[in-house]
C-alpha cells in the first residue's frame, strides 16, 4: 500500500453543495451527517446543500460542516483499506486529523468545533477585528513591520498563519489592519489582500475565548492519537492525549504554522499528500512549497474514486 498523508482545509474552503453528491451516493455519509444534525440539534445538513451562502459562512456552520465532509470521506476511504500513516489540518482542520487519528470522536468533534465557533464569533467585538494576507514579503521583514504598526496605532497586530512562502497572514484589530494593508504596500509587500472574516482569528485577542474554550475540551473523551498528528501550534507530531488538549486551545492565538508542517511532510517519504475534504487551498500551498511534490484533492464522488483507483494501482 502507498504511503500517504492527509491533510485537512480549514474555514474559508466551505461552498454551498459541498458533500451533496457524496451524500446521495454513499449510506455512510448520510449516516454521518444525521449524527452531526442530531448532536448539534439543528439541520447542518440543510445549510450545507442549500445555503445560503451567509448562513453557511457563520463560524459556528462552517466549522462543523466542513469538519462532517473531511470526516466523510475519509469513513469512506477507511472502509476501502485506505488510511494514512500521518496527519495533519489547517487551524479547524486540525479537528478532522483528530477524529482521523481516533483521538476524538466525530460526534465529540462536531459539538466542540461548533461551540469553538461561537467563541470566536463572540471573542471580540464585531467589526472591530480583522484580518488579512500579505503576499510577498518575507516573516523577518513583517515581523517588524507589524511591531511599527502596532506601535503607531497603539492595537494590536499579529502573525495569524504561515502559509507558503511569500504568503502570510496577519490578524488584529481592524484599525491596525486598515493601516497595514496601506503600509506593508509601501515596505516592499507585492499584495496585502483583507478577507472576508468575522475576527482577529488565531491572534492574542482570542485568548479570551481560549478560556472559555479550555473548559469545554476538558469536557469530552479523548484519547492518544493513533496515528502521528503535526500540530498547528508547533508544526511537530503529537500523541499524547494531554498535549493534544493543551495544544488546542494555543491554536485559538497562536499562528497556524503550516508550511513548516508540509516542510515536515515532505521528509516522510511519502507517495503523496491528499487534501481530504472541501477545496483545494491546501493542495495549492503544497505545490507553492514544492511544486514537485505529488498532491491529490479529495473533495467529492469523483476525485473519491480517481484517487481510491491510484491507491490500488502498483
Amino acid at each position: 500500500m502507498k504511503k500517504v498523508a492527509f491533510v485537512y482545509p480549514g474555514q474559508g474552503s466551505q461552498v454551498v453543495e459541498m458533500g451533496k453528491d457524496l451524500y446521495e451516493e454513499y449510506q455512510q455519509v448520510r449516516e454521518l451527517f444525521d449524527t452531526a444534525n442530531e448532536r448539534l440539534g439543528y439541520d447542518l445538513t440543510s445549510i450545507m446543500f442549500e445555503g445560503p451562502k451567509d448562513e453557511l459562512t457563520k463560524t459556528e456552520n462552517t466549522q462543523p460542516a466542513l469538519l462532517s465532509v473531511s470526516t466523510a470521506i475519509t469513513k469512506i476511504l477507511e472502509e476501502n483499506g485506505i488510511t494514512p500513516s500521518v496527519t495533519s489540518g489547517h487551524s479547524l482542520g486540525e479537528y478532522s486529523a483528530l477524529v482521523t487519528a481516533n483521538a476524538v470522536s466525530f460526534s465529540d468533534a462536531v459539538s466542540l468545533v461548533h461551540q469553538r465557533g461561537k467563541l470566536m464569533e463572540s471573542a471580540y467585538p464585531e467589526g472591530k477585528g480583522s484580518m488579512a494576507a500579505v503576499l510577498g514579503m518575507d516573516q523577518v521583514t513583517l515581523s517588524k513591520e507589524l511591531q511599527n504598526i502596532s506601535e503607531q496605532v497603539d492595537d494590536i497586530i499579529e502573525i495569524a498563519n504561515l502559509n507558503c512562502p511569500g504568503q502570510i497572514v496577519i490578524s488584529g484589530a481592524k484599525s491596525a489592519i486598515d493601516t497595514a494593508v496601506d503600509q506593508l504596500k509601501s515596505a516592499g509587500a507585492k499584495r496585502v489582500l483583507p478577507l472576508p472574516v468575522s475576527g482577529p482569528f488565531h491572534s492574542s485577542l482570542m485568548k479570551p475565548a481560549a478560556e472559555e474554550f479550555q473548559q469545554l475540551v476538558h469536557n469530552i473523551n479523548w484519547s492518544d492519537a493513533e496515528i502521528p498528528v503535526y500540530a498547528n501550534v508547533t508544526a511537530e507530531k503529537v500523541i499524547e492525549k494531554e498535549q493534544i488538549k493543551q495544544l488546542l486551545v494555543e491554536q485559538l492565538y497562536s499562528p497556524v504554522r503550516f508550511e513548516e508542517i508540509i516542510e515536515q511532510l515532505l521528509d516522510e517519504s511519502l507517495d503523496a499528500i491528499v487534501e481530504v475534504g472541501s477545496g483545494k487551498v491546501l493542495t495549492g500551498l503544497v505545490k507553492k512549497i514544492n511544486r514537485r511534490a505529488k498532491t491529490f484533492t479529495v473533495q467529492d464522488a469523483t476525485t473519491l474514486t480517481e484517487f481510491m483507483e491510484w491507491m490500488k494501482e502498483d
